[in-house]
């Protein structure tokens, strides 16, 4: 019996590390001041889209230094408790930052739901509620750019990306509202500026949880196809099946697989286990992106044996 196993490039994860957490770092400075140019705005204004906005935004800010830390944390290298490291740690600060945006999404629509039955007398000035709008946007699209780079290779950082994107659709239907209320004085299009910013974030937080779910439940990633993996190890010479093949992730981006492969006994009387393991595993990390890989290379009466044992 043999096993490989194949491990990520580390002075690339620490590069990669270092990155997203400096992206953060402007992130959070952004979304910090934005936020308390919102809130005096909003009681300024009186504006509920706008505070709807800034609660959406001190939600993110939390989400975001959250964010921040389990970079930090996911950094720590692996221990003998911890053989796989801290990396998971990114995925329940994701976990975290979907449930934030469903509470906050639910406090928006209650109030605006509110505001449309019961309305008040306030009386909301359109421009400076324009203005306020229009610096978040502007400041809400810088840090998108910056998150933009780390959101497709770490599902912390998607949803640190996603909930800035929040912020910036939010400031974007504010100064919607605030022109519709420039040029018809129609005041509820404020509360229902709040109801469709709620509408906008549930959708983000669910698929944010989902792909939460996937890793936690140790699910094979989307973009995994475990048959053509399977093709691609019985295309090696001298291999004539494979099974228990588990294909999972510890976060995004950090796939993991393991499987029993089946050879000729040819293989163990040349002694070319060694050099099968080798073309396997730069077969899995070229053609599937996977991180870690573990081979048990078997002759066929061991594998009868498992399934005697593990039917």
């Amino acid at each position: 019996m043999a096993r490989s196993e194949q491990h990520s490039h580390g002075s690339h994860d620490h590069a990669s590390a270092t990155t997203n957490r400096s992206r953060l770092g402007w992130a959070i400075a952004i979304v910090a001041t934005v936020l308390i140019v919102e809130i005096v705005g909003a009681v300024a204004t009186g504006s509920l889209a706008l505070l709807a906005d800034a609660g959406h935004m001190a939600s993110d800010l939390i989400g975001l230094i959250v964010a921040l830390v389990a970079t930090i944390v996911a950094a720590r290298p692996a221990t003998e408790r911890h053989s796989f490291g801290f990396q998971r740690v990114e995925v329940f600060a994701a976990l975290f930052n979907g449930l934030l945006l469903i509470g906050v999404a639910a406090f928006v629509a209650i109030e605006g739901v509110s505001r449309l039955i019961t309305p008040d007398d306030v009386q909301i000035p359109p421009v400076p509620l324009l203005v306020v709008a229009a610096i978040g946007l502007i400041a809400n699209f810088a840090a998108l750019m910056l998150l933009r780079g780390g959101a497709s290779s770490s599902l912390n950082m998607r949803g640190a990306y996603l909930e800035v994107f929040g912020d910036l659709l939010g400031s974007a239907t504010v100064i919607v509202a605030s022109l519709v209320i420039l040029f018809t004085g129609f005041a509820p299009a404020d509360a229902i500026a709040s109801l469709v910013i709620a509408a906008m974030i549930i959708p983000r937080a669910v698929s944010l949880l989902r792909d939460v779910i996937r890793v936690l439940l140790q699910q094979t990633p989307v973009e995994t196809d475990v048959a053509e993996i399977r093709s691609h190890i019985l295309a090696e010479e001298g291999v004539v099946d494979v099974h228990d093949v588990h294909v999972w992730a510890v976060t995004t981006g950090k796939n993991i697989f393991s499987a029993h492969v089946v050879v000729e006994p040819a293989v163990f009387e040349r002694g070319d286990s060694g050099r099968l393991l080798d073309r396997l595993s730069m077969c899995l990390s070229a053609h599937f992106d996977v991180r870690h890989s573990t081979f048990q290379i078997e002759p066929a009466e061991h594998a009868q044996h498992e399934e005697h044992l593990h039917p």
